[in-house]
């Protein structure tokens, strides 16, 4: 196994600042009809409504805003919504900005916040797919992603799998290690092990899962 059973405070934080060097520039260089584009994992979401909701979240997380309904998805239509008449640049600086501060913060929480940065790295993801970008949810981040995705069903107590991962060299089991059920089993990209526990549309003949649907994997829903 090649992921740590001990939380590391300082991971959360490294995945956004890797994913926050890789997605800004990418954003500053697109024009601003391409923020207006639809994207299939976030249906009635553009890519500027996603963004948005990313750069809110991590700012919730900075400044501790936390009131009754936070992260619900009127909360995050709200966030949106107050967001409305700012340029797409001022929004991808409050996402730059997110990025960079919130990870200190999740460290010290003590694990309650590590899923805010997976869901922001899989957001970043979806942006990327919607571009038609290669690898959407892949890249440099990847390694530090995984071990969070790991760790985190562990803990939530979700079914367990054994993944086999085609770009990944040790075998990741996730969930519930001591559950009653025998492992599902997934054979493929680590990608698509992300696209399935994070509810994305996945290619179904580009991998193999074996006891369980693949709804069941969602950890987002």
């Amino acid at each position: 196994m090649t992921t740590a059973e001990v939380r590391d405070p300082e991971l959360p934080g490294r995945l956004l600042i890797t994913e926050r060097d890789a997605l800004v520039p990418l954003l500053r260089a697109r024009p601003d009809d391409d923020f207006a584009l639809p994207t299939a994992a976030c249906p009635g979401w553009s890519v500027r409504d996603v963004l948005a909701h990313c750069s809110s979240a991590l700012m919730r997380v900075v400044e501790s805003r936390y009131e009754k309904g936070v992260f619900s998805p009127e909360c995050n239509d709200r966030d949106i919504a107050e967001r409305a008449e700012w340029t797409n640049a001022q929004v991808v600086d409050e996402l730059e900005r997110g990025m960079t501060e919130a990870g200190p913060v999740i460290a010290e929480a003590g694990g309650v916040l590590d899923m805010v940065a997976l869901g922001e790295w899989v957001h970043a993801g979806d942006v990327r797919d919607t571009f038609g970008e290669p690898g959407a949810y892949a890249g440099p981040g990847l390694p530090d992603a995984l071990s969070l995705l790991v760790r985190i069903t562990r803990e939530k107590g979700h079914l367990p799998l054994h993944a086999d991962l085609d770009d990944v060299d040790e075998p990741q089991r996730l969930g519930d290690l001591a559950a009653s059920r025998p492992p599902a089993r997934f054979i493929g990209a680590a990608a698509d092990l992300v696209r399935l526990y994070s509810g994305r549309p996945v290619k179904e003949a580009e991998f193999e899962l074996v006891g369980v649907e693949a709804a069941e994997l969602n950890i987002f829903g």
